[in-house]
């Protein structure tokens, strides 16, 4: 009974054998509340979630309309605006209509107002309503697709086209309704159609000009995936020809 009783004073020298946790290592800190509201999810984790404070709980009662602004398509609404400094921006449905409101104006007032003038016919090709996650900014400039697969930049400042390319063909079944993301000079954008049989892809876009950079199916041979030797974590089992 002495040795058994020794060995459990032992065990107990550990956290883990007592039954205890590990004490977990700090979280890192959140980026600080800069007030912008740049891309559709907030930021690149999708948090969806400002740090502001100006509205709580003790006040959210009192909140009024400060103002209202139609976005002239009776359609489905899906885009997420954007607050970059003192404008505000909206991304319509189909024929998507992007428009620049002056928050620092009372009623906020419009800015300017940029037509993409999309194909018609995109719209009995779209599976499920013709709309649209919205635009994201970075550098001074908005980033939208269109239904009828184009990707389009537009100077933030005054609405001016500053690139737009195509991507897909709408003949095969491609739309596109996604958000693009924006990172280290390259705009990502994927295509939709999956039920129409289309081929999935995925391209990145050379941010000043609007050129492919590279563009990876989500089928097909490793060259077009873009699987290569050192592209984790696949195992040679993995790999295709």
């Amino acid at each position: 009974m002495r040795l058994v009783a020794v060995v459990l004073l032992l065990a107990c020298g550990t956290s883990i054998a007592c039954g205890q946790q590990l004490p977990m290592p700090p979280a890192a800190a959140a980026p600080a509340e800069d007030g912008q509201w740049t891309t559709p999810a907030k930021n690149y984790a999708s948090t969806r979630y400002s740090g502001l404070d100006e509205i709580n709980t003790q006040n959210v009662a009192q909140l009024q309309v400060a103002f209202s602004f139609s976005m002239g398509v009776d359609r489905g609404q899906e885009s997420s605006p954007l607050v970059v400094g003192n404008t505000l921006y909206a991304l319509s449905p189909f024929p998507h209509f992007l428009y620049a409101l002056d928050l620092s104006q009372p009623g906020a007032p419009l800015k300017w107002k940029y037509d993409p003038k999309p194909d018609g016919s995109a719209q009995g090709v779209a599976c499920c309503d013709v709309v649209n996650r919205g635009p994201t900014f970075d550098d001074g400039k908005l980033f939208f697709a269109t239904l009828d697969d184009h990707v389009v930049a537009v100077d933030a400042a005054s609405g001016a086209e500053v690139w737009k390319v195509k991507l897909g063909d709408i003949n095969k079944g491609e739309t596109m309704t996604m958000a693009p993301l924006v990172a280290r000079g390259k705009v990502y954008v994927g295509v939709s159609g999956g039920e129409y049989g289309v081929r999935g892809w995925i391209q990145a876009l050379d941010e000043k000009t609007g050129g492919t950079v590279w563009k990876a199916y989500n089928t097909g041979p490793d060259s077009d995936v873009l699987i290569g030797p050192d592209f984790k974590p696949f195992y040679d089992s993995d790999k295709g020809k």
